[in-house]
């Protein structure tokens, strides 16, 4: 935001555009950058103010303000960093031409999470993995112990219906997670003191989602395998490594290759974890909410769907 554009601060604001590792989007005023910094559209946001030159000129200390979103602290501190090399490239530039240079103070305030502590970001977005857990690992063996163990074929043989068994599976695993999801929701405000700004309620709508996501997810693999050894194999590969690696808990979604990018919009965990972020340091992001909300909500119709059609209504023949 250049508050008063001059040919000194577009040389500024220039500056910041040449570094490679931002994308530097002008706004034009503070409430366009602050709604798209609550949606998660933007990372940070940098103040030219407008007497930056006269103060510059006058010596008395000009200065440049940093707004960037702690929500993840490390892509705050990238923000924080790129913005410092920004500045000393234009220091540079300036000696070069032989104009005299004035200290500029970088004045940083970080949203949502002031005290910069990891722990805001890292213990919430852990909910995910827990319920990945719960919903892949476990329910993708499920299926395959009972054909191993020979209690499918009775089943079948009793006559319960299709629908029966799948609901059958998908109850208990989900009332176990969602118990999980509380639990350990509980323990982060309480024991670790981290602060929840949102709803409860949208929490356990968007913890269902995730959690039903999770469990089509490991049902599908357990009804298409018949050994428990690789069902969880499987499970482990497909749930639990791409929703540990590509959800953006470890690693923050901006700094990843270009090429891994686009994985992680197809992994649920991503979603989930970017719902936990907003609700226990933001509030609740109404823009937010709807698009992962939504992705969760078709994908667990998708995958309860084949899983219903995956499952055999008689014993197979031989």
């Amino acid at each position: 935001l250049n508050e008063q554009p001059t040919t000194l601060t577009e040389e500024l604001a220039a500056s910041f555009s040449r570094s490679r590792y931002m994308t530097v989007v002008p706004v034009k005023s503070r409430q366009e950058a602050y709604r798209q910094m609550q949606d998660s559209r933007l990372a940070g946001l940098i103040v030219i103010p407008a007497d930056f030159e006269q103060k510059l000129a006058q010596g008395s200390g000009a200065q440049l303000q940093l707004i960037a979103d702690g929500g993840e602290s490390n892509s705050a501190n990238y923000v924080y960093s790129y913005t410092q090399a920004g500045l000393s490239g234009w220091y540079q530039a300036r000696a070069g031409s032989g104009a005299a240079m004035q200290p500029v103070a970088l004045q940083s305030v970080f949203w949502y999470n002031q005290e910069m502590n990891s722990h805001y970001s890292t213990l919430p977005s852990s909910l995910a993995i827990t319920m990945t857990l719960i919903g892949i690992l476990l329910t993708g063996m499920v299926v395959a112990r009972e054909w191993e163990r020979g209690t499918m074929e009775a089943l079948l043989a009793a006559g319960v219906g299709r629908l029966e068994l799948v609901l059958g599976k998908y109850i208990p695993y989900y009332l176990l997670g969602i118990a999980s999801l509380f639990f350990n929701v509980l323990t982060c405000i309480y024991v670790f003191e981290i602060p929840f700004r949102g709803s409860l309620v949208s929490l356990f709508i968007f913890g269902s989602f995730f959690l039903l996501t999770c469990l089509g997810l490991g049902l599908l693999i357990s009804t298409k395998m018949k050994s428990q050894f690789l069902a969880a194999q499987l499970a482990f590969m497909i749930g639990f490594v791409p929703s540990l690696l590509f959800s953006g808990m470890i690693f923050p979604l901006q700094s990843m290759p270009e090429l891994f990018q686009p994985v992680t919009r197809i992994i649920p965990a991503r979603y989930f974890v970017l719902l936990l972020q907003s609700e226990f340091l933001v509030g609740g992001v109404s823009a937010q909410m709807r698009e992962n909300t939504t992705y969760l909500a078709v994908l667990t119709v998708i995958l309860f769907i084949l899983v219903y059609r995956s499952t055999p209504k008689r014993l197979p023949k031989g």
